[in-house]
């Protein structure tokens, strides 16, 4: 029998119709949750990260980490890894990474119209319009997000991207239970030696990808019969060193029969191939008012492939630190409204794990030992040599790199 992937928008009464065919139909069901726990169990990762790469848009930093990429990788291979067997229902948006040439699987999407949605959102949970909207509005925004990455699509209810797109308005979770039901004896979805070799591909080429990635590389991968065909879509100076570099890390996969290396059309393109280096912090917060020092600073470190975002005041800066958790922040300590002690203390109380790295023109003795009371990592003065704090910068990073895995 073939696999069901199920995707859909909120209020659509999604969790009814897979309840339904797996009292139908016999079907195991394989949740963005377990996918999720197996991603962390395989890479160390803890769930809470993985699960946000289903529901959030990229961070500021991600051109350097690639964390998205990444975490998207460990996801991919737990999807591949278990797909075991045919009669199985993935329930969410994990399934969409399952390619289309494994054709043993239904691709189905519920959808229904925001009048439908908002009237099963108040007799399902009881929400009042406003409240509904804005849910349905924020799940939009991250079904869109996702289906963007993996699927370079913007909108998440084309059509074109699935074999079935039901709409819930007009069938009800009974038409949508039968119309699937219906397909699921489809010829064209019959279970080949075709699509199951199709399914080995996927799981080698995952394989490969969360393999690289961890290598700090950013290509395209896929498989064909044991061979791994991998597409630069970024511009880089040495191809052919970089082609070198792909073909002897690639080919310890196992499993790999044969490596092709070739540039995609992105190849053309002005965005920069960059391997990531992980000495170096990548998600470095730079804080300071100072507009023009601040930028130069962190045009300078960005050549020494740290990853570096820039605010000007300290409320910006806690915000970030809420939204996007640098690693590392570089704090001023005069800045109008919320000034870097203050920023600091609070920095330290939310959200320890991230390294303080004070950088003054105006600091006195007396600050010094406040803020390293306060638990900042290091404490220097306006000019820096930029050595210096390279070299600073990559401390903190070992001492970050150094902590045991929390899950």
């Amino acid at each position: 029998m073939p696999i069901i992937n199920i995707f859909g928008g909120s209020f659509c009464r999604k969790e009814q119709v897979v309840r339904k065919l797996m009292s139908s139909t016999g079907y195991v069901r394989l949740s963005d949750e377990q996918i999720v726990s197996t991603a962390a169990k395989l890479s160390g990762m803890a769930e809470e990260k993985i699960a946000k790469a289903l529901t959030s848009k990229a961070s500021v930093f991600n051109r350097f980490t690639r964390e998205k990429e990444r975490t998207v990788a460990w996801l991919k291979l737990a999807t591949a890894q278990t797909l075991t067997g045919e009669d199985l229902i993935l329930d969410g948006a994990a399934g969409l990474l399952v390619p289309p040439s494994v054709t043993h699987c239904l691709r189905v999407c519920l959808i229904a119209d925001i009048q439908h949605r908002l009237q099963i959102a108040h007799e399902d949970k009881g929400l009042e319009e406003r409240d509904a909207l804005k849910r349905i509005r924020k799940n939009d925004a991250d079904s869109a997000t996702w289906v963007d990455m993996v699927l370079s699509a913007k909108d998440p209810w084309t059509t074109g991207l699935y074999d079935m797109l039901i709409p819930m308005d007009k069938q009800g979770v009974d038409g949508a239970v039968s119309l699937i039901e219906q397909n699921l004896t489809n010829e064209a979805l019959a279970v080949t030696e075709f699509s199951r070799k199709a399914l080995d591909d996927f799981r080698l080429a995952a394989k490969a990808e969360v393999y690289l990635v961890d290598e700090g590389h950013d290509v395209g991968v896929r498989a064909e019969d044991g061979k791994l065909v991998l597409t630069i879509n970024k511009n880089v100076m040495m191809l052919e060193r970089l082609k070198g570099e792909l073909l002897s890390a690639a080919s310890k996969v196992d499993g790999v029969t044969d490596v092709e290396v070739k540039v995609g059309s992105g190849f053309y393109q002005t965005d920069i191939y960059r391997k990531v280096d992980f000495e170096m912090p990548s998600k470095v917060l730079l804080v300071d008012d100072e507009r023009e020092f601040v930028q130069t600073l962190s045009e300078r470190l960005e050549m020494r492939d740290v990853g570096s975002h820039v605010v000007f005041d300290g409320e910006s800066a806690l915000d970030m630190m809420r939204s996007d958790e640098p690693e590392v922040m570089i704090l001023d300590l005069k800045m109008p409204g919320i000034d870097g002690i203050e920023v600091l203390r609070r920095v330290k109380s939310e959200n320890p794990a991230i390294e303080v790295i004070i950088l003054t023109g105006h600091g006195s003795e007396d600050d010094r030992k406040v803020c390293m009371d306060l638990g900042a990592f290091a404490y220097l003065h306006k000019p820096v040599d930029i050595e210096v704090l390279s070299q600073t910068l990559k401390q903190a990073n070992q001492k970050i790199r150094n902590r045991p895995v929390s899950s």
